[in-house]
């Protein structure tokens, strides 16, 4: 046991002066209740007056009890291991400059960004990171249960965090990587990607392998219209951005294959309705159990002291009013 609050064990040394308080206040008493005539020792011969004195040491204790109260007694609990439902998951996010084409609303990577929040909030008891990949990839957040940080890591992404290019093997290694050493049953890694393999020095069939070797699901999306879609061009001239139709090319037999050889699947989203629908598809996988050490706070334990207190005080007072009214 320890204490939050030892100061108010300072409060203990009232008790003394309380103690010569009560002699001399006893001892005016006494002297009153002495009989001319009769023995010094007479009042002690009455049961009742004998008890006198019990009232005094009811509230003493009752005092002493509430003082620890006071002080906070607490008990250390720690870490407490917790089984909770739930599978890790990696998302895997291309942030290429194709991702600001505005056949979605605003654009495809806030339309991603929106719907990754509001995955990540219903599942709770997840473990999640986030990858982002262009020309190159980087782990933006690694696995955790801190939702919040997650949310907000993801909320700032923009596509000058990299250099542009479409790097899938590279995006789909690294958040594979980021789940090798994983003690949970079930491990996802969901792709989204707005066009075709374009660089990197990872191959996607060899990422596809890498999942398959460690047993890792990927669920993988095209996001974009088919035909054309509005990009963003920087004009020349002026400076200012302009959008020019330009076809989608997505490479969706890639994404087929690498989703169908993993036990995953494939999806296309052309707007943000079909974006919604796929993560809320998605957010209905198997579930599997892990254990997470919780950290629990100390426990409080002055309650019972309280109780325990006013019960002393109660007690010595019902005591002092009803069974010593004729002496006291």
């Amino acid at each position: 046991m320890t204490f939050a609050e030892p100061c108010f064990f300072l409060l203990l040394l009232l008790i003394p002066f309380l103690w010569i308080h009560y002699v001399k206040t006893e001892d005016k008493i006494t002297r009153k209740m002495k009989v001319p005539g009769l023995p010094a020792s007479f009042p002690s011969k009455s049961g009742r007056v004998r008890w006198r004195h019990i009232p005094f040491f009811l509230r003493v204790i009752a005092i002493i009890i509430l003082v620890i109260a006071l002080a906070r007694p607490q008990r250390q609990v720690g870490n407490v291991p917790l089984s909770v439902e739930g599978i890790d998951i990696m998302l895997s996010l291309d942030i290429s400059g194709s991702m600001l084409a505005r056949d979605f609303k605003p654009d495809r990577l806030q339309a991603a960004i929106k719907v990754a929040n509001d995955f990540i909030e219903k599942r709770t008891n997840d473990r999640i990171g986030l990858v982002i990949f262009a020309a190159e990839s980087f782990t933006q957040c690694p696995l955790t249960t801190d939702h919040n940080v997650l949310n907000t890591l993801l909320s700032n992404i923009n596509i000058d965090m990299l250099q542009d290019g479409t790097a899938i093997g590279m995006g789909l290694a690294t958040a594979v990587s980021r789940l090798k050493n994983s003690e949970v049953k079930n491990r996802i890694v969901i792709l989204m990607t707005d066009g075709e393999n374009n660089t990197g020095y990872i191959d996607p069939i060899t990422a596809m392998e890498m999942a398959k070797s460690e047993h890792v699901k990927v669920y993988t999306i095209g996001i974009g219209k088919k035909g054309v879609a509005p990009f963003p061009f920087k004009d020349s001239f002026t400076g200012k951005t302009v959008y020019r139709d330009v076809e989608v090319n997505i490479d969706e037999e890639l994404l087929n294959k690498i989703a169908k050889e993993t036990g995953g699947k494939y999806y296309r989203a052309e707007n943000n309705r079909e974006l919604n629908q796929i993560y809320e598809d998605i957010n209905h996988l198997e579930k599997s159990k892990i254990k997470v050490n919780a950290f629990v706070p100390k426990e409080e334990l002055y309650f019972p002291f309280i109780l325990a207190g006013l019960f002393l005080l109660i007690f010595e007072w019902i005591f002092r009013t009803f069974y010593l009214k004729q002496y006291i």
